[in-house]
């Protein structure tokens, strides 16, 4: 069963099921490029929604389209908001024409499903227009990054919640640790001792600082160009219709949204995309760093560092039997990076716009929701699948620290850097412990005051001795 639905272009046959329309479906067909429709993205589909029926009540209060119709609407709406009819929208992810394709699938769906509500049919746009009516005082160039500043501070709010759960993770593994002695590491060389539980500690910090950096982005989302229209001069829109249009948004989600104060700026302006988008780059830096030093901990298990244990999940080799490798933090490292290079993606469109529109926030859309599914999902694979489970050698570090030359450091102020280097030299070169050539062969220190000096609480906060 289909309809016949028309448009300036010509007629489309339309699945009589479907509640898009002609202009959905020239775009569903106009564009094959990801193969992945918005509808994968539930949190733009409901902000859509949200919008939408923000204009519909601010039309209705300003008499602009007929009260039952504005209700009908706002029940349509209602329904996207509510998670239901998803599947109905089917526009690629990227497609030319700014997002209108998607604008008017969401248009087409909300005034097909009015219709219903109203008691005409599927495709009777007599009563209920996509254009007329729930495209009213508005365009594509205003609904499509209105609708996506709130879907991006919907699925933000995830990521966010992934990366605090994970900070909570590595502090409570620091908190586990505290009392595991091991060698710190600078250039990959020994450097001073320090506990397992304050490295964990400090990758936890690291990345705890990135929540501040998502948040301070997440306010330029705030503000939009709701009422703007076409560029910025809000042709066809009521006077008041601006204004009101974005209060009734945000009553209806709580957010604090507010129009720009230019809004021919906020149409062609992309600044609240690259500040999300930076970032979420900047925490998947911190992420790599953080991963990289995971897998170094754990390498071996025989002949590598060995330091700490991850959770044995797959076998690691075809050829190789018995072989486990660290694979949560492989592919958080490759989520990292899929996340830095769309990056480059939103840098290269934002800054692509020419004079009163960029054409190019499709690609932008795609390559935020992107990252932040994928290092969403990635954090909670960490968390749950390595961090928590992660286990020390405490024996093994402990044992590298007192064979270390680096804890000379710790006799430098008693001795003198002269005479400390000397001893590290001969240590390294001659494969004895510290403790061989300090006390026993130089006799510098006598074993209480070697204990003194090298007990647990000195070697990890060593305090200064004038």
């Amino acid at each position: 069963m289909s309809r016949i639905e028309s448009d300036f272009l010509g007629e489309l046959e339309v699945p009589d099921d479907c509640y898009y329309g002609v202009q959905t479906l020239r775009g569903k067909e106009n564009f094959h490029i990801t193969e992945m429709p918005m509808s994968q993205e539930p949190y733009f589909v409901i902000a859509f929604g949200y919008v939408k029926k923000a204009a519909a009540l601010a039309n209705k209060e300003l008499g602009t389209i007929p009260a039952d119709v504005a209700d009908a609407l706002v029940w349509a709406c209602d329904q996207l908001i509510e998670g239901k009819y998803r599947d109905q929208f089917v526009t690629d992810w990227l497609q030319g024409g700014a997002g209108t394709s998607t604008n008017m699938n969401t248009n087409e769906v909300i005034c097909n499903l009015a219709a219903e509500k109203l008691g005409t049919v599927k495709g009777d746009y007599k009563r209920v227009s996509p254009n007329d009516h729930a495209n009213f005082g508005q365009s594509t160039n205003d609904t499509y990054p209105t609708s996506l500043h709130l879907a991006l501070l919907l699925r933000s709010r995830v990521l966010l919640k992934a990366v605090e759960d994970l900070v909570g993770a590595f502090y409570a593994k620091a908190e586990e640790f505290k009392g595991v002695l091991k060698m710190g590491r600078t250039h990959l060389q020994d450097a001073v001792p320090m506990t397992l539980g304050q490295e964990f500690h400090g990758w936890g910090f690291t990345i705890a600082d990135e929540l501040k950096v998502i948040r301070e982005a997440q306010e330029h989302l705030k503000v939009v160009n709701l009422g703007a229209t076409a560029i910025g001069t809000c042709v066809t829109a009521h006077p008041d219709y601006p204004a009101l249009a974005v209060k009734k948004l945000a009553e209806l989600t709580g957010i604090d949204f507010k129009n720009s104060e230019d809004l021919i700026a906020a149409t062609s302006d992309c600044g609240a995309y690259v500040a999300l988008s930076s970032a979420i780059k900047s925490l998947a830096v911190k992420l790599t760093k953080v991963c990289n030093d995971i897998r170094l901990l754990a390498s071996g298990p025989r002949c590598g560092l060995a330091e700490i244990n991850l959770p044995q999940l797959q076998p690691g080799s075809s050829i190789m039997p018995g072989k486990v490798n660290p694979v949560i933090p492989e592919v958080t490292n490759q989520s990292c990076f899929l996340a830095i290079g769309l990056d480059t993606t939103v840098m290269l469109a934002a800054s692509a716009g020419q004079l009163e529109l960029n054409v190019m926030e499709p690609v932008i859309t795609f390559a935020l929701f992107t990252s932040m599914k994928v290092l969403t999902n990635a954090c909670n694979a960490l968390r749950t699948k390595c961090v928590d489970g992660i286990t020390p050698n405490a024996e093994r570090t402990a044992q590298m620290v007192m064979n270390s030359c680096g804890i000379v450091t710790l006799l430098k102020p008693h001795l003198g850097y002269k005479a400390c280097s000397e001893m590290a030299h001969e240590c390294y070169h001659t494969g004895k412990a510290l403790h061989q050539v300090v006390v026993e062969e130089r006799k510098l220190l006598t074993q209480e005051e070697w204990d003194k000096t090298f007990n647990l609480q000195n070697l990890i906060a060593p305090k200064f001795v004038q």
